[in-house]
């Protein structure tokens, strides 16, 4: 089966030779960094962004239970983890990086990490599995993980970042996110 052509601009899941493809348009990508305004703190922009998954992790949590086949559970748990690797790697880097020392006076300095690695695991695992029940159950567990860490990061680290680090400060990590996610998201 050829693939179904995708306007320019598109994303767009469709089948080729029985296979779910997504196929994604990385100049589509670049809307969300463009509605940003320059002077935002990456508190905004990374609040900003746990409020775009929680929209995802509803229709997952309302999708997924429904889903008849193995094939779509795996392609959502793709979509997850596409769209949250990058603000995941992003945040270690310019976030939790320059809090990690306030991090070990509150007894979390691996907390964050580890929440990462069981997120990365679980969508791991729904792609090795080969059975449909497992590949729900670990991508709905993915889901709940996700919630309940960025919850602690809004109620925890966020306050934290903004009593630590000046607003200049922040400012400057907002513009390095922005400038980071256009070099991954639309390379030279």
């Amino acid at each position: 089966m050829s693939p179904i052509p995708v306007p320019k601009g598109r994303n767009l899941l469709h089948l080729r030779q029985r296979r779910l493809v997504l196929e994604f348009r990385p100049e589509s990508a670049n809307a969300f960094g463009a509605m940003l305004h320059p002077s935002m703190k990456i508190t905004e922009i990374l609040m900003t962004e746990h409020t775009v998954f929680q929209n995802l992790f509803d229709h997952l949590e309302a999708t997924v239970p429904e889903t008849k086949t193995l094939a779509v559970v795996k392609a959502l748990a793709i979509t997850m983890e596409t769209l949250t690797r990058p603000h995941s790697k992003t945040e270690d880097e310019l976030f939790i990086k320059p809090l990690e020392h306030y991090f070990d006076q509150i007894g979390h300095e691996t907390t964050f990490h580890d929440e990462h690695e069981l997120i990365e695991r679980a969508l791991a695992g729904v792609l090795k599995t080969k059975d449909l029940k497992l590949a729900k159950k670990l991508l709905l567990a993915a889901v709940l993980a996700s919630r309940r860490h960025f919850d602690k990061e809004e109620r925890i680290v966020f306050p934290m970042a903004e009593r630590v680090l000046k607003a200049k400060t922040l400012t400057e990590l907002g513009k390095q996110w922005r400038s980071k996610r256009n070099e991954k998201i639309c390379p030279p």
